[in-house]
């Protein structure tokens, strides 16, 4: 019998040390330790050996019983350790990899543009003024000295919204100088502003117009202001958004608002001033608008022509951003292509 309890417990030893995963062990535990295991089986038999041979049998039994318990944990042990390390490898997150971000946005190439020349001029001391998009034609026309015979008030070039009681109308702005008039009746001289925003004319679409862009006026107002005052802080402009290099050129013009008027020149940016379609073969491209202001307009909002003078000046942010980037065609920056847009970021 001791030679038939030695192979059971052999035999059990081999089959836990077989085992290759817990739930194997389990199903194996009760076979090799269980009560039907041949070990518990010699234990009941101990009544039938004789009273001599039991105390030995019995230590051998007790033995063997506690070698199969210690070889099932210590084997249940190893096992657990096995797969729950396969298991977090399986399952690891690894938290070094970068993320899957969002697409990430940008603002458009205009208002980086209008962001941009906002910042020069309020560098210099200049207040940033908002006004209505819907205007009167008091604000639009009037107040900045246009006269009624004048082509820019008749429909075929401005947005009337509706006529009212007001036989001129009420209508989308042409300009953001309405912005200067209102700024003016509200704040005594002296004045430094910049209007920047959305303008409205009846344009057909093609590559230099539409009927909405966008715009900057600027106003200053001071005792004993200058033409020179003028050149002098405009050239300061196309140096600090072209370059320290940009050369200028100023020639005579007329606005109604303004007198004496001038239109400043950039070189072309196709030709860089040799000469091409795109600059009429001139070398020069127009960039803005620009003047000493009429007294007129002074007078129309209760300022004296006498004590103080300024100068006002137009300019669109779209043909900045044209000239600047090289951008062959305006209606590329209204074009919902996200190929074109990204390409500004």
């Amino acid at each position: 019998m001791q030679e038939q309890l030695a192979a059971d417990r052999t035999r059990a030893l081999e089959r836990i040390a077989a085992a290759a995963s817990v739930a194997e062990l389990e199903a194996l535990e009760s076979e090799v330790g269980g009560p039907d295991s041949p070990i518990a089986r010699a234990r009941r038999g101990l009544r039938d050996v004789a009273p001599e041979e039991r105390p030995a049998l019995g230590r051998l039994i007790n033995e063997a019983l506690t070698a199969v318990a210690d070889a099932l944990e210590e084997r249940r042990g190893a096992l657990a350790a096995v797969e729950q390390e396969a298991r977090l490898a399986a399952e690891t997150l690894d938290l070094t990899l970068p993320g899957r971000a969002p697409a990430r946005g940008a603002a458009h190439l205009v208002m980086q543009v209008w962001e941009e020349i906002t910042d020069i001029f309020v560098a210099l001391g200049y207040t940033v003024a908002d006004g209505p998009e819907v205007e009167t034609a008091f604000y639009n026309f009037d107040a900045l000295n246009t006269p009624e015979a004048h082509p820019s008030r008749l429909e075929s070039d401005t947005l009337y919204v509706a006529y009212g009681d007001d036989p001129e109308g009420v209508l989308l702005r042409t300009q953001t100088s309405p912005v200067q008039a209102r700024y003016m009746e509200e704040h005594d001289p002296p004045v430094y502003i910049v209007s920047p925003g959305r303008v409205f004319r009846r344009d057909a679409t093609d590559a230099t117009h539409t009927p909405v862009f966008h715009q900057m006026e600027g106003l200053a107002v001071d005792g004993a202001i200058t033409f020179g005052d003028l050149k002098g802080t405009l050239a300061h402009f196309a140096r600090e958004f072209f370059g320290p290099r940009q050369r200028v050129r100023f020639i005579p013009h007329f606005f109604p608002f303004t007198e004496p008027s001038a239109e400043l020149l950039v070189p072309c940016f196709v030709c860089e001033g040799s000469g091409c379609r795109t600059c009429g073969t001139t070398g020069w491209i127009e960039m803005l608008g620009c003047g000493v202001v009429d007294p007129n307009v002074l007078e129309a909002v209760g300022y004296d022509p006498a004590a103080v003078s300024g100068f006002a000046f137009g300019v669109g942010i779209d043909r900045l951003a044209m000239i600047r980037y090289g951008v062959p065609e305006l209606r590329l920056f209204f074009d919902p292509d996200l190929r074109v847009l990204e390409q500004y970021r």
